[in-house]
């Protein structure tokens, strides 16, 4: 017979949050692939369990490699148990590979289901739950950032997304400017820990915020673009942005402005604009 693969949710910040079946699973495993070795051992030494099994390194730079030796004792029979740093493997972590080469091996995977900064920072955010969507972490790169982002411009889900601490301003700039300032928004920091901190409000005043300095774990909830109520043809769309200017506003910000009121992406109303000027002005 086949062995078994358990994926096991860990604590993402206190301790006392770890559920009863992980020690257990701890105990009992065959094998245990950790994504850091080291506070895997803080784990078992703060639950007071002793690992009988193997104990493996699993993480981002091992999991190619790795992962054909784990299937090879699922196949013999061993109960292998995975595990990250916090949360649940797969969600960010390492985990995927080896759950997609155990399906594709008829091999049984079962989880034990624990802490989850995805679903605790949607559950306090304040922002609507009934629907979804995790984006993990945005690129790196600024222009490669603003595209992902682009993407879920007209999004209408609630949007959860992780970021580094030392990223936070430069990514919440970038929401700001694609989603609008006024789009609401939460910065959960140091979930379940000693200095948890939720801080609400429209993404321009939380990058400010955010520009004097963040630290800790970081998740970032924003909620969905507004629903589409009217439809807009593009004479209409230009006629906003004219107001809008005539009023003082830049036409970027004017763009960015309407956009947000119609539900529609900025390109849309951007090339709506240029149109108008375009035909307004003919090339000769």
């Amino acid at each position: 017979m086949t062995g078994t693969l358990v994926l096991a949710g860990t604590p993402i910040g206190d301790i006392a949050d770890a559920p009863p079946r992980l020690t257990a699973e701890l105990a009992g495993a065959d094998v245990i692939a950790a994504e850091d070795t080291r506070r895997l051992r803080r784990l078992t030494q703060a639950l007071d369990v002793q690992p009988s099994g193997r104990v493996v390194s699993y993480f981002e730079g091992n999991e190619t490699a790795r992962t054909p030796e784990l299937v090879e004792a699922l196949m013999g029979g061993a109960r292998v148990l995975l595990v990250t740093d916090a949360g649940m493997p797969s969600v960010s972590d390492p985990g995927y590979r080896l759950v997609a080469a155990a399906v594709e091996k008829d091999i049984k995977v079962t989880a034990v289901p624990g802490p989850s900064a995805v679903l605790t920072a949607l559950a306090l955010s304040g922002l609507p739950v009934d629907r979804f969507c995790f984006e993990g972490f945005l690129p790196r790169k600024a222009g490669e950032r603003l595209s992902r982002l682009r993407e879920n411009e007209v999004e209408r889900r609630t949007l959860v997304y992780f970021e580094a601490p030392h990223r936070l301003d430069d990514t919440l700039a970038a929401m700001a400017e694609v989603f609008g300032a006024d789009r609401r928004a939460a910065v959960c920091r140091e979930l379940t820990k000693t200095y948890e901190e939720v801080k609400r409000g429209p993404l321009g005043e939380l990058a400010a915020w955010a520009a004097e300095g963040v630290r800790g774990e970081i998740t970032v909830v924003v909620e969905g673009a507004p629903e589409i109520t009217e439809s807009l043809d593009p004479e209409e769309l230009v006629r906003r942005v004219r107001v809008r200017e005539e009023a003082g506003e830049r036409r970027k910000e004017a763009i960015a402005a309407v956009a947000a009121d119609a539900g529609l992406p900025k390109r849309e109303v951007f090339d709506a604009v240029v149109a108008s000027k375009n035909a307004a002005h003919p090339n000769p």
